[in-house]
């Protein structure tokens, strides 16, 4: 596995329609027996022009060997073949152009659809991009590269969840996530964000904020956890919107905030709260969370980031296309809807 970068082999088997060595067998057979191309081929219930092509690609009639034909198809069926990075010069620049400016695989994949809607020679899947990093004997893109994934491993790994077992707790009137209306769960409303911390070393964290509609990112600097300072601090955000694009906050249960209230009388945004244990609820800002794991590592101390530092972050998340807005930027689609209401 360690030779194949994580990626399993695939067991090599033959095609449903292939010829077999049994059926090559009596192919030679029929030669030797001067019977056409036609008699043989009904003799095995083939197409006549499938046994034409078996014995011109190897030796032709005269010269036609079974064994030595099972052999060249195993041949030419080997895998894999030379991949489409490494034979297109100029799709490879512009895959690891992307990849360097911290564009995913699928990202990349999906804006040259988009781009190149015509032409063919300028898609590749994401697989390919992945297996091409992973897979260094394919010798197109450089393992460098690898630095450039979110995940930055040498291997592929399956993916692994946790769900948050500290700070929950009750919410003084907290309003419940099924008390939501129906128009946000749907994100066909612009205006409703979900919204959580991300810890790091000696107890740092960054509020982190997502709109539902468009993916729109934001991230505020914080102090510490205390309920004072994280309202205060989501209150401060509040203001660089407009109101219209500012109409609620899904949260979980988390302790920071317990002082809701004073949030929702400074800037009239309801608060709803998640049920416990129960990440998926705020989907759009969980991913985002994992996204973000790439600029503010596990374990690293959060409060070296100036407001500035991570609002850089933030615009770089934003200009990213994302695959769930038909690969459109969340600033394009966030821009679309402040001149909607201008």
């Amino acid at each position: 596995m360690s030779r194949s970068g994580g990626i399993r082999p695939k067991q090599r088997t033959r095609a449903r329609l292939s010829l077999t060595l049994s059926e090559r067998e009596d192919i030679s057979r029929g030669i030797s027996a001067g019977l056409s191309m036609r008699a043989i081929a009904a003799q095995l219930g083939r197409s006549p022009s499938t046994v034409s092509r078996e014995i011109a690609r190897n030796g032709g009639y005269y010269d036609y060997r079974a064994s030595r034909a099972e052999q060249a198809a195993w041949n030419r069926a080997q895998r894999p073949k030379r991949c489409k990075l490494a034979c297109h010069k100029p799709l490879r620049r512009i895959v690891a152009k992307k990849l360097q400016s911290q564009w995913s695989p699928q990202q990349i994949a999906g804006w040259l659809k988009r781009e190149y809607p015509g032409n063919e020679d300028q898609h590749v899947s994401h697989e390919t991009i992945y297996k091409t990093l992973f897979i260094q004997s394919r010798g197109a893109l450089k393992q460098e590269l690898l630095q450039c994934l979110r995940s930055k491993r040498v291997m592929r790994r399956g993916k692994t969840s946790s769900l948050k077992g500290q700070g929950l707790g009750k919410i003084p009137t907290a309003v419940s996530i099924s008390e939501r209306p129906a128009s946000v769960e749907d994100r066909a409303v612009p205006g409703h964000w979900e919204g959580d911390l991300i810890a790091g070393s000696n107890n740092t964290f960054i509020a982190t904020l997502v709109e539902r509609h468009t993916r729109y990112v934001m991230l505020a600097k914080i102090d510490n956890k205390n309920t004072q300072t994280v309202i205060s601090a989501l209150i401060k955000q509040s203001r660089k919107l407009p109101n219209e694009l500012y109409k609620s906050l899904t949260w979980d249960r988390g302790s920071e905030l317990t002082d809701h209230q004073r949030f929702t009388l400074a800037t009239d945004i309801k608060v709803y709260f998640c049920d416990p244990q129960s990440p998926w609820q705020r989907g759009s800002n969980e991913n985002t969370n994992r996204l973000l794991r790439q600029y503010f590592p596990k374990g690293t101390d959060l409060s070296v980031h100036s407001q500035s530092k991570l609002s850089a972050v933030a615009r770089q998340l934003n200009e990213r296309p994302r695959k769930t807005l038909d690969y459109e930027t969340p600033a394009e689609r966030f821009s679309a809807c402040v001149a909607s209401i201008g």
